[in-house]
């Protein structure tokens, strides 16, 4: 909302020398944002004054164009001519070349002397053209930024002036005028007007207010208005869509009148366009008071208006000649002839006031926030009116807004004032509020009195009677968000300022933290940091095919995902059910940055949904949803295990002189897995996998209780080179919500240190190239026995000395006894128990 100084001025104790700036200072002390300043004279320089056409020449340039060769006097006959400076005539009579042909000798004109500057920095200087020398320019108003027009310049007498020659345009046009800018939030609407903004700052600086409203007297009405039906059949939430509406009527207006210019200047520094006089009158009205008007050529109307909603199939042409598809929900102002437009948002074209209008009916109403809002929203059209209506605009203004329209219909487009009047619906009911005694200090935190507080209400508007139980509080019929006692209590703490709240650090009450999923979560995530992996978080939007790849073990499979309603993108309009899309997109785009050795992590949640997603049941809007409806609801939330993945590409280290960095391989990608584990306190099983993302040879199986958790390995060659990422890349995503709900409630370290010395054995199984080395090792620990304290294996080899379809499979094994030094003979025969289990079970040899 755009502020101008000088209409603040009339309604307000606003100093004569205040800026914009301390303007904006004040009212930031009762919760309004600043926003930013307007000054006309930051664009425009003068000088620039009222001249008088003395003479004028036509001559045709050599180009064909006609133009004229002026004598424009800018001081009055008689009067010396006090400006000085490179090309101003002491003479006080100007040569002027112009183009434009909308003006004769005699008129008084806009003259914008040598040194003036205009808006886009154009400098105003003396220059040959035209075979003459220009000393200045004859302005059009779009030239001096104050308008649209520049089919011509502008002629005085066409805005109704009569300005004496020499006259300063700044002060003509209000030029000279600043407006301050506020940033409205949606629970006070009321600021939306001169009126509101007065009343915030005369309690921002302890001044007196004058309510506009007081000012305006309305008229006795002694003869029946026009005919107003309110007909809402169904009204959203039970609450009408129209619970007033006033009409008034002005005759005999002449629409092509001038708008004033200090009515244009103000509305234009307001941020509004200067259209014509009787739109510009319903806009100052709105701005000034904050109730949104309507004006409709009364001989256009057919029959009673109705306000009703509309009908399936019905359209309406609104005022930007754009034919509409109207909703059942939406609230429509009719008569006989139909729809005439969608209330509170815009009017139709068919009864739109035109220069061929005389006789006027004013539409005052109060209408519901969520009709106006939905329409507003349905249609695409914000408008001020819709801005203001969506945040509640004071039912008890209507009346003194029309006849503020009245009045200025009849002093400004000469129109006769009717006896005739409307007010259909009525008045809502005043909101009371208990406001308990004590209670507005308790909460704040500051004692405030009960002069305090009955004073700081009573200067938002409302009405304070002091009773037993402390005080009843009746709020201002412009304030809707004023409905329980805490909105109360904010506007006392607003009102005597937030600076009075002293500032105390709150204390953490004791026994709280983390809960054991966030502490598991942030362990995880720190210790994949520790071991050197880079953590990126990735948006949780993917593709089908990504959700198709990654979602499944096996190609072919339906993968069930989200899809979104409203997409960022078409492309990418499912929610993940694998953290590896985006990650290997992160990885793509690093590489192609010039980050070539990569190990990334991340965690966050997938979306999974079960056989039912979604609800076939909505709830109504307004209402708490019922114990069972809400059950069906989350039965249709897909369920969000969150994950942990890596991906590995490129080498451990950079190259250097002297050493050559290994490549990352799938044993990183495995040991990932192992670390998240480990922290948890749970072991994973390591099988053979498959994978229609993974290489088919080189992924491993996660495991869990004999349940797959996740995958570990090089990823699928084709699938490297389709998203241009370099070959053996490798990767691992776990199920941790699954991990950390086996973890223990506490992981106890492993005894590592021993005083009794290691015996170390290895040994080298030749096997079916088909047996799997980890169910292999698995045999062995389980044969070794207690005394075994790690296996490994080391060495897989097939080749020369190896009969074809075998392979040698070569174990480390660790030996030691807790109690005791093992001799030979103790760790052999344990050995050689491995080796007689896994010969029992896979028909293994000792090679």
């Amino acid at each position: 909302m755009r502020i101008p100084l000088s209409w603040l001025r009339e309604y307000a104790q606003v100093p004569a020398d205040a800026s914009a700036e301390d303007v904006m200072a004040d009212l930031v002390k009762v919760g309004l944002e600043e926003e930013d300043v307007h000054r006309p004279s930051d664009e425009l320089s003068g000088p620039i004054v009222v001249g008088q056409v003395l003479s004028l020449e036509k001559e045709v340039a050599s180009n064909g164009k006609t133009i004229n060769w002026c004598q424009v006097r800018v001081v009055p006959e008689g009067t010396e001519q006090t400006l000085t400076g490179k090309g101003i005539d002491p003479t006080g009579v100007q040569g002027i070349v112009c183009g434009a042909h909308n003006f004769v000798e005699g008129d008084k004109v806009v003259v914008t002397l040598p040194g003036a500057v205009l808006p886009g920095d154009f400098k105003i200087s003396p220059r040959k053209t035209y075979g003459h020398t220009s000393a200045g320019m004859i302005a059009s108003s779009r030239e001096l930024g104050i308008g649209e027009d520049h089919d011509g310049i502008m002629v005085l007498s066409n805005y109704g002036l009569d300005p004496e020659v020499g006259t300063d345009v700044f002060a003509l046009f209000g030029l000279d005028d600043q407006a301050a800018e506020i940033n409205v939030t949606p629970d006070r609407g009321y600021c939306f007007s001169i009126r509101g903004v007065a009343r915030e700052y005369a309690l921002a600086t302890g001044t007196s207010f004058t309510d506009p409203a007081s000012i305006v007297t309305v008229s006795d009405a002694s003869e029946a208005g026009h005919e107003v039906v309110l007909a809402d059949a169904a009204p959203i939430y039970g609450v009408p869509g129209c619970t007033r509406f006033v009409t008034r009527e002005v005759t005999g207006i002449d629409p092509t009148r001038p708008t004033p210019r200090w009515m244009a200047s103000r509305l234009q520094l307001a941020g509004m366009r200067s259209i014509s006089l009787v739109v510009d009158i319903s806009n100052y009205v709105m701005l000034e008071l904050g109730a949104p008007l309507h004006f409709y050529d009364a001989d256009k109307l057919t029959g009673a208006i109705t306000v009703r909603r509309a009908n399936s199939g019905e359209k309406l042409t609104t005022l930007d000649d754009k034919e509409r598809e109207l909703s059942v929900e939406d609230l429509l102002i009719t008569d006989e002839s139909g729809a005439i437009g969608i209330a509170g948002v815009m009017g139709g074209a068919a009864t739109e006031v035109s220069d061929s209008t005389s006789r006027v009916l004013i539409e005052a109403a109060h209408f519901d926030t969520v009709s106006i809002g939905r329409s507003r929203r349905r249609h695409k059209l914000p408008s001020e009116a819709s801005k203001r209506f969506e945040r509640g605009v004071d039912p008890r203004i209507m009346q003194i807004a029309a006849q503020r329209a009245v009045n200025l219909l009849v002093e400004l487009a000469g129109g006769t004032e009717t006896a005739k009047a409307t007010d259909a619906g009525a008045v809502p009911a005043d909101t009371q509020i208990q406001l308990p005694a004590g209670f507005a200090g308790a909460l704040i935190g500051v004692d405030y009195t009960d002069e305090q507080t009955i004073s700081a209400l009573e200067g938002i508007g409302a009405a304070v009677q002091q009773n037993a139980e402390g005080f009843l509080v009746t709020a201002p019929s412009w304030r809707p968000d004023l409905d329980i006692k805490e909105d109360l209590v904010e506007e006392v703490a607003r009102v005597i300022g937030y600076d009075k709240i002293p500032a105390t650090l709150p204390v953490a009450p004791p026994g709280r933290g983390l809960t054991r999923t966030q502490s598991q979560r942030r362990r995880l995530l720190q210790g994949l940091a520790d071991a050197g992996l880079t953590e990126v978080l990735n948006y949780p939007f993917v593709s089908q095919a990504q959700n198709a790849t990654f979602g499944a073990a096996q190609a072919g499979t339906e993968v069930k995902a989200v899809s979104l309603a409203n997409p960022i993108s078409k492309e990418f309009r499912f929610l993940r059910t694998s953290l590896l899309p985006g990650l290997l997109e992160t990885a793509r785009r690093n590489i192609g940055r010039g980050f070539r050795d990569l190990a990334l992590y991340e965690g966050g949640l997938v979306f999974l949904p079960g056989q039912q997603l979604g609800s076939s049941v909505l709830p109504p809007l307004g209402a708490k949803p019922s114990d069972e409806v809400l059950a069906e609801l989350f039965n249709g939330v897909p369920n969000q295990p969150w994950h942990l993945a890596a991906v590995f590409t490129g080498h451990e280290a950079s190259a250097s002189a002297g050493f050559a960095p290994r490549a990352w391989d799938w044993a990183d990608a495995l040991d990932a897995a192992h670390t998240v584990a480990d922290i948890l306190g749970v072991e994973l099983d390591v099988a053979q996998g498959s994978h229609q993302a993974f290489h088919p040879g080189r992924v491993a199986a996660l495991k869990l209780a004999g349940e797959v958790v996740g995958y570990a390995g090089e990823l699928h060659p084709q699938l490297l080179k389709d998203q241009d990422l370099p070959a053996r890349t490798v990767a691992m995503e776990l199920d941790a919500a699954a991990l950390m709900s086996a973890a223990p409630a506490v992981v106890v370290a492993q005894q590592h240190l021993s005083s009794q010395p290691l015996a170390t054995q290895d040994v080298a199984l030749v096997v079916d190239q088909d047996v799997v080395a980890g169910d292999v090792l698995a045999t062995l620990r389980e044969g070794a026995g207690e005394l075994l304290e790690d296996i490994a294996l080391f060495d897989v080899y097939q080749g020369q000395g190896i009969e074809e379809g075998k392979k040698s499979l070569a174990f480390g094994l660790r030996f030691r006894a807790a109690d005791r030094t093992l001799t030979a003979d103790e760790a052999s025969e344990a050995r050689a128990a491995a080796v007689d289990a896994a010969a029992k079970k896979f028909g293994a040899t000792q090679r």
